[in-house]
C-alpha cells in the first residue's frame, strides 16, 4: 500500500503559492491539502474560493479538500465547481443533518467523497456514513488552527477505524500535529495518508524534498 503525504497549504507561504506548489511537487508531494473554514464550525478562516481556483488550475497533483463549515450542503457547490475528477472532498460527519446526501452529491461529480471526524466525534456516530465515504480523515487535534499538540486519546479511534477499513472499503488519513513519531507508529498499522503541516514540513529551513524523503522512509517502518 502506498502511503500518501499531503502538505497542508494553510501552512505554506501564501504570498508565494506558485513557488510553493512547484517546490512541493518536485519534492514528491502526493497532493495538496486545502482547508476551507467558515469561522463558525471552527473559530478561524483559511483558504478562499479564489485560492482553491488557483490550486485547481495550477497543481498537477490531486487536491485533498477539507471543508470545516456548517451545513456544507448549502454552501459547497461553488467550491466543488473548480475541482478535477479524482480530487478528494472531506466534510465533517457532524456538520450537516443531510451528510449522506452531500457525500452522494460529491461522488456524482466524479470527486472522491470522504468524512472527517473531530477528536470528540465517535466512530459509532458516523458508522452509516462509512458505507458511502471512500476516505476517512481523523482529526488528531481540535480543528481550526495550526501548531497544536497531538491528542493521544484519538489513537483508540484510529485503531477502531483500522479494524473497520477493509469491511467498509475506506482509506484512513490523519490530520493534525503529524510528526515523525506519528508516521512511524501509524503507517505500518495501515493508515494510508498523512497531512503534513508545521510539525514536520513547513518552517524547518530545510528542503522539502529532504523532509518528504525522510517521511517516506518512516512510512516503510
Amino acid at each position: 500500500m502506498k502511503i500518501e503525504l499531503f502538505p497542508s497549504m494553510m501552512c505554506a507561504d501564501h504570498g508565494r503559492f506558485a513557488d510553493e506548489i512547484a517546490a512541493l511537487e518536485s519534492a514528491g508531494a502526493d497532493g495538496f491539502h486545502i482547508d476551507i473554514m467558515d469561522g463558525r464550525f471552527v473559530p478561524n478562516h483559511a483558504m478562499s474560493l479564489g485560492d482553491l481556483g488557483y490550486f485547481a488550475k495550477t497543481a498537477r497533483v490531486p487536491l485533498d479538500m477539507h471543508f470545516m463549515i456548517e451545513r456544507p450542503g448549502a454552501y459547497i457547490d461553488p467550491f466543488l465547481a473548480p475541482l478535477r475528477p479524482g480530487d478528494r472532498v472531506f466534510i465533517h460527519a457532524e456538520s450537516d443533518p443531510q451528510c449522506a446526501a452531500v457525500l452522494q452529491r460529491i461522488a456524482s461529480r466524479g470527486l472522491i467523497p470522504g468524512i472527517a471526524l473531530n477528536p470528540g466525534t465517535s466512530v459509532e456516530s458516523a458508522r452509516e456514513l462509512l458505507k458511502i465515504a471512500e476516505n476517512v480523515l481523523v482529526m488528531t487535534v481540535n480543528p481550526g488552527r495550526a501548531g497544536q499538540k497531538y491528542l493521544t486519546y484519538v489513537d483508540e479511534k484510529i485503531s477502531s477505524l483500522l479494524a473497520l477499513k477493509d469491511r467498509y472499503g475506506f482509506g484512513l488519513e490523519l490530520d493534525g500535529a503529524i510528526s515523525a513519531d506519528v508516521i512511524k507508529r501509524h503507517a505500518p498499522a495501515g493508515v494510508k495518508g498523512f497531512v503534513l503541516g508545521t510539525s514536520l514540513l513547513f518552517g524547518k529551513n530545510e528542503p522539502y524534498g529532504r523532509i518528504i524523503a525522510r517521511a517516506r522512509e518512516l512510512c516503510r517502518g
